[in-house]
């Protein structure tokens, strides 16, 4: 077993029942695939959008109204001609990535539904040609309502107990 503190300040443990666990093995086998491109320098390449996407996303700023002086025509075309971006470490090329993947786009949270206007609600949620409809089963209902009480009650304590005894365990939590 080897332990380590991570940036934050945690002491965590790399032992055989991590080494062992499926994500681990699909998480080797995808550096695996990656490793050749894993040395600096890291060039990033714009590709040109494709026509049907350049005319989809004038559609969408015609419908918004342009927030801008830019032109949607002019920002297909700065985008088209970029120059090519090196980056010189792992960090620097997720920064960059991670800022120009958020550019043009404004992320809100809502902390429930009732929070949301008709057209919001409509776009996330209701709108039949996107969602996602999932069945649950209840199996232990005793389990299931204790577990409920715990997470949705007044019981500030036991919730965070809770939490932390049960979230090194969470599996496709969608935050």
């Amino acid at each position: 077993m080897a332990v380590f503190t991570d940036s934050q300040g945690a002491e965590r443990f790399v032992n055989w029942e991590l080494a062992s666990a499926p994500e681990y093995r699909q998480m080797m086998s995808k550096y695996k695939q990656i490793e050749q491109y894993m040395q600096p320098p890291f060039v990033v390449e714009l590709t040109p959008r494709s026509e049907k996407s350049k005319k989809e996303e004038e559609e969408i700023e015609a419908a918004e109204g342009e927030r801008d002086t830019v032109s949607a025509k002019e920002k297909s075309k700065r985008r088209a001609t970029a120059e090519p971006v090196e980056k010189q470490s792992g960090r620097e090329l997720f920064d960059y990535v991670l800022n120009e993947g958020k550019k043009d786009y404004y992320v809100q949270r809502y902390k429930g539904l009732g929070e949301m206007t008709a057209t919001q609600l409509w776009e996330t949620t209701m709108n039949p040609e996107i969602r996602t409809l999932m069945q649950v089963k209840l199996e232990d209902i005793a389990e299931t309502e204790t577990i409920f009480t715990t997470l949705m009650g007044e019981d500030v304590e036991s919730r965070r107990k809770f939490i932390e005894e049960n979230a090194l365990d969470v599996k496709n939590l969608d935050i």
